[in-house]
């Protein structure tokens, strides 16, 4: 299979991971895991107080989940091209030692 192939196939798959859970449940509420854990402790402690407010509050949803995935998206793409540069380094340091050849076989071409 050609590697533009694919790639569209797995682009396909992805999208279709994505949009599959807002087709099945259109009126659901995706909620996060913190609305969850505060009414949680809602319920078993009303008069909890927490130990620190947010030094900014985003003005909607929409901005905080922009940021968090923005955020996914950076940390992605740093450790993407460390792993890419990395991998890099290492086939361009085994195809130098390729050229170059083995000691015994430049030995051998020396002695001919």
């Amino acid at each position: 299979m050609k590697a533009g192939l694919k790639n569209l196939l797995l682009i396909l798959v992805v999208l279709a991971l994505a949009v599959f859970p807002l087709l099945v449940n259109k009126n659901a509420e995706f909620g996060g895991a913190d609305e969850q854990a505060e009414e949680v402790i809602g319920e078993l402690q009303p008069d909890y107080q927490p130990w620190f407010e947010s030094v900014w509050e985003p003005p909607s949803g929409e901005i905080e989940s922009l940021l968090f995935a923005l955020q996914a998206a950076l940390g992605a793409g740093f450790i993407g091209y460390f792993i890419g540069f990395y991998r890099g380094r290492r086939e361009q340091g085994t195809g130098q030692e390729r050229r170059r050849g083995t000691i015994k076989e430049r030995d051998a071409v020396v002695q001919d």
